[in-house]
């Protein structure tokens, strides 16, 4: 049994073959039961953002058989040739496929070093697997233990003390171009988390105004709330895109919501005064024909990567104590997976209780040869060799009883065949 984590990131692929086999919401449920159901994976998680998509899952096949098998049913899902998916896919198998999803998890493989968004979506995807029912127990420990690594990382190092993330580099953008945001008109299109980011860090440096479009309406009044800004929904951008000099769009839209046509019809609306737009959805929101408009200027999370210097070498230090501490964090996950081993497992339990019945058996032939009732001797060595034997499942059951552990309570319900019924 072997874990593995295949992707495919910012570093291997650019946002045009990325966007080409991202997962959904509205599709991973359906995802992750193929990956049980049909490629015979033990247990399964996907993680799919806008720089990075990554599948997590336990298999016991050999590796060459599982790299075929994952390619194809990637390149059929998704209907992307082979020749433009298998040379950017990257993977990584037991120790290596932990201490990646470390990596990610603290920020440590991120477009932006430490971004904290990475947790979010990597607990997002945790609690998409456990809904789907595509989650046991090593992927279980696994994604709680990386989201311990996390927290140790993000208290113990400065990795995060700065605000640098794709929101802060989207508005860090803008600031170059606009030399004051105080005058400028934004246009927010969705009510993600990195749009509610990216609001954030156009508050604080005061813009003018703040417009927020998305598919729900509800969804995005509070964050508007929070920020003075004025709320609409998508099927509105037409009537509202002329009048904004700044257009910045993450929505999890399968198609694009701004196309050419739009973007034209709102020039000449504006006469030719240029719009600054970025695009961090993936797939995008925004057609990559508008970029071919004069007086637009187009940005995608790609061209964010050379925006964000300041603050860096802070963080690229802070970076190498984290990596002990996800190399130290590693070692012990790997170290409790190999406990998991059957064999061994049996092998020492087999010997701790032989080890006990020889040492009360002992205790009882002295006994008897004191002349001791034998009776006696045989309930008292029946009644401690019970209790020896009982003691370390009892432990257990209380200590995930109290701690409120269900997946361990019925874990032992199963190992000690609590469930069962005499005939």
């Amino acid at each position: 049994m072997s874990i593995f984590a295949v992707g495919i990131n910012h570093k291997t692929a650019p946002v045009s073959v990325r966007e080409k086999v991202a997962f959904t919401p509205d599709n991973l449920n359906h995802a992750l039961q193929q990956m049980i159901d049909e490629l015979a994976c033990k247990e399964a998680a996907i993680l799919s953002t806008c720089n990075r998509t990554e599948l997590y899952f336990v298999q016991d096949k050999p590796i060459k058989e599982v790299q075929q098998r994952i390619t194809a049913w990637l390149e059929n899902y998704h209907n992307v040739p082979a020749s433009m998916i298998s040379p950017t896919l990257y993977w990584h198998h037991d120790q290596q496929a932990v201490n990646h999803m470390m990596r990610v998890a603290c920020g440590l493989d991120s477009l932006i070093l430490g971004e904290p968004q990475v947790l979010g979506q990597m607990k997002q995807a945790y609690s998409q697997a456990k809904a789907a029912g595509s989650m046991q127990m090593i992927m279980e420990r696994l994604f709680q233990r990386t989201f311990g690594v996390a927290k140790q990382v993000r208290t113990d190092t400065e990795i995060g003390a700065s605000a640098v993330s794709v929101a802060f580099a989207a508005v860090n953008l803008a600031k170059h171009i606009f030399a004051k945001l105080e005058k400028s008109k934004v246009l927010l299109i969705g009510a993600g988390e990195t749009i509610e980011l990216v609001a954030k860090h156009l508050y604080d440096n005061k813009v003018g105004k703040i417009t927020v479009a998305n598919r729900t309406v509800a969804r995005a009044e509070k964050m508007a709330k929070e920020i003075g800004a004025e709320v609409i929904t998508l099927a509105q951008i037409p009537e509202h895109i002329s009048d904004a000099d700044i257009v910045i769009s993450s929505t999890g839209s399968t198609l694009p919501i701004i196309g050419k046509g739009m973007v034209e019809t709102a020039l000449q609306q504006r006469r030719h005064r240029p719009i600054f737009m970025v695009d961090i959805a993936v797939p995008r929101d925004i057609e990559e024909q508008v970029g071919e408009l004069e007086d637009v200027f187009l940005y995608t999370v790609d061209d964010l990567q050379g925006i964000v210097a300041q603050n860096m070498e802070n963080r690229r230090k802070a970076a190498d104590q984290a990596e002990q501490i996800v190399g130290s964090q590693t070692d012990d996950f790997m170290a409790w997976l190999r406990g998991l081993n059957t064999q061994g497992a049996v092998i020492a339990y087999r010997n701790q209780c032989l080890s006990k019945r020889d040492e009360l058996l002992l205790r009882a032939k002295q006994q008897l040869e004191n002349n001791k009732d034998p009776d006696a001797v045989i309930a008292e060595l029946a009644t401690k060799l019970t209790n020896n034997l009982m003691h370390a499942p009892t432990r257990a059951l209380q200590s995930a009883a109290q701690g409120g552990e269900l997946d361990k309570i019925i874990y032992l319900h199963d190992v000690f065949d609590l469930d069962k019924k005499d005939n």
